[in-house]
């Protein structure tokens, strides 16, 4: 998967999920018909926002983006529906790429070899992201919902 294909998912998969919260937030407070929507919803939400925000960390490093893109692509993440117009700047900007720098160039640094090692086999960086996504929900859900 390029890193284009890989944002372009996870940021529309992440304004999706907004809608779906914001649907069971209208439902809970406004209809005050079921709190269902934001159970399930806010769970899953939370499980896309991560992934959305690891994949960003990932080609930022990847893609030697500044820290104040980064800072950007992340802050997108927390307005309903921002990442999908952060995603478009990203393509036009040149930001993500048609493949992955570090396939094939030499990494510098601890960040960059642990990334090369991702995008170099992907189907362990993968299972490794989907065990991060998992690992940092069950720290959320220990911590507790956000105020």
């Amino acid at each position: 998967m390029s890193p284009t294909r890989l944002h372009r998912l996870v940021a529309r998969a992440e304004a999706v999920t907004w809608a779906l919260l914001l649907t069971g937030m209208f439902l809970k407070y406004v209809t005050e018909t079921t709190e269902l929507g934001v159970q399930v919803f806010g769970m899953v939400h939370g499980v896309v926002f991560i992934a959305y925000c690891l994949a960003t960390v990932l080609l930022s490093v990847d893609q030697r983006w500044a820290v104040s893109r980064l800072a950007l692509g992340l802050g997108s993440a927390i307005p309903p529906f921002a990442t999908v117009p952060f995603e478009r700047y990203a393509e036009r900007a040149g930001l993500l790429g048609d493949a992955w720098r570090l396939r094939t160039d030499a990494p510098h640094g601890l960040l960059e070899r642990l990334t090369a090692w991702l995008v170099r086999r992907p189907a362990q960086g993968a299972l490794v992201g989907l065990v991060a996504v998992a690992g940092l929900t069950g720290v959320a859900l220990v911590v507790g919902p956000p105020v």
